[in-house]
């Protein structure tokens, strides 16, 4: 009988959470029938029963409670596996893997890439683009070492984080749209308006990037975008609107799109996010290198 270590998260997640709902959007990221139908393949490799379940609880079964602690040392020892590959290869070749979804400009690369050259003499920065499909910008798995992200990511205790820079939320719209003209818009104004949305796996991101922490009821979404460019065609388009930080209004800049400053909105925060384990020289000086060239990390 052969298990996938990503059968024994999703067990451990819904162990841990005792509820799928709760363990699908929030720990792993996935459908809820998606999680559902892994964990009964996974009760049919063991042929047994590893949750109680009815309409209002979840609890472990015997085999369940025998199975959870085996399954969180054998994630561990696999997560130890991977580190211990990433680390030979990044040690051999001396590089550090940046993972981000928009431009970071602001400046911050070459200054930390200086920084960078100076304290780690040898070492380079590559970066990788992930799709807001993933709202952990690829530090669930091994495609980066750390990563420039907007907040918020998931809070699992998995991943640190220090804020490099605040800035207001505006607004992408149509250059010929109604409100185009305008010095600053209002969020009321804009709540009824057609919005392009993150995929739904991104989460509490894709909430904040809709204004639903300031929201009376839901928003209406006109499209959805694993990407920034996708987004900006699509306001392009004319199929709606999106909210951005006051610094991408400049990296985006481009014909048929107007970018205004939004009011009775709360500050966006841009991060440099790592592995909360991760405990890397390198990963250190990235960190240390881009709260010393903004001056504003918390």
């Amino acid at each position: 009988m052969d298990v996938h270590v990503r059968d024994l998260r999703y067990f451990v997640a819904v162990a841990e959470e005792l509820n799928f709902t709760r363990a699908a959007s929030d720990r792993l990221f996935v459908s809820q029938p998606t999680l559902s139908k892994q964990i009964r393949q996974l009760e049919l490799s063991f042929r047994a029963a590893l949750f109680e379940r009815d309409r209002r609880t979840v609890t472990l079964t015997a085999a369940g409670r025998a199975l959870l602690p085996h399954a969180r040392q054998l994630i561990e020892q696999w997560e130890a596996a991977q580190r211990a590959v990433v680390d030979a290869v990044a040690t051999q070749d001396a590089t550090l893997t940046v993972g981000f979804q928009t431009g970071i400009g602001r400046g911050l690369i070459p200054a930390v890439t200086a920084t960078m050259e100076k304290l780690l003499p040898g070492w380079r920065l590559q970066f990788r683009q992930i799709t807001w499909a993933d709202p952990t910008v690829g530090l669930a798995g091994s495609d980066v070492d750390v990563a420039i992200a907007w907040l918020p990511i998931p809070t699992s205790g998995d991943f640190s984080q220090k804020v490099i820079t605040r800035e207001d939320r505006w607004v992408a719209l149509p250059a010929d749209h109604h409100l185009a003209n305008r010095p600053a818009v209002s969020f009321e104004d804009l709540a009824d308006e057609p919005f392009i949305a993150l995929p739904a796996t991104a989460g509490a991101l894709r909430e904040f990037w809709l204004g639903n922490d300031r929201r009376r009821s839901p928003a209406r979404i006109a499209a959805t975008a694993e990407t920034a460019d996708e987004a900006f065609e699509a306001v392009a388009s004319g199929l709606g609107i999106v909210l951005l930080s006051a610094g991408n209004a400049e990296i985006y800049k481009r014909e048929n799109v107007t970018c205004r400053p939004v009011t009775g909105l709360s500050s966006s925060e841009l991060a440099v996010v790592w592995r909360t384990r991760d405990h890397r020289e390198a990963v250190r000086v990235f960190v240390d290198a881009c709260c010393l060239c903004t001056a504003t990390c918390s």
